[in-house]
């Protein structure tokens, strides 16, 4: 039995979760998300409580199960608290601007970089090298912020880029002098 998919997932106050057919639908008070099943998994709700059971043992079932749990935890945390991933930029002359509810990013490229709010996201600039992507969804809040770097992935020699806030790059050795 997978461990993860055994647990159950208690309904906070305010939430509302429906199951109609492969459909599941998850409401709160930051919004509302839905995700269709896989196949074969069947979800019950009991007293605010959800539960996650697979047809058999097959290994197709035993990674749909524990997957299909935390993608409706996910759904019900994002809809309560929300997600967010911060961002750094480093490097001289490297910086983000708040245009409206988009961003401009000034990269070291001869044009600055236009990068617009995807419905659900909001972007909000702390300073000039820190900004934050939020949302309810935790796979899109993660996949804006993964195109975000990837503007300006960190330089293995001089550490310059745009990286997640407190990664670590691994530096590389520069030529070496005579």
């Amino acid at each position: 039995m997978s461990r993860i998919g055994r647990l159950p997932i208690t309904i906070p106050a305010g939430v509302e979760v429906k199951l109609e057919g492969r459909q599941v639908s998850v409401k709160g008070p930051k919004g509302e998300l839905s995700r269709s099943l896989a196949e074969g998994i069947t979800v019950e709700n009991e007293d605010g409580t959800l539960t996650v059971s697979r047809p058999n043992d097959e290994r197709e079932s035993r990674s749909l199960h524990g997957l299909t749990r935390t993608l409706i935890n996910n759904m019900i945390i994002g809809v309560t608290e929300g997600y967010s991933k911060k961002l750094e930029i480093v490097g001289t002359g490297y910086r983000v601007l708040a245009k409206g509810s988009d961003l401009e990013f000034a990269l070291g490229y001869s044009h600055p970089v236009p990068v617009k709010a995807p419905q659900g996201i909001t972007f909000a600039v702390e300073s000039a090298t820190k900004l934050s992507v939020s949302g309810i969804d935790k796979q899109q809040v993660g996949e804006v912020a993964a195109n975000i770097r990837k503007l300006r992935r960190p330089d293995p020699y001089k550490g310059k880029g745009v990286r997640y806030e407190g990664e670590q790059v691994r530096r590389k050795a520069g030529k070496a002098g005579k």
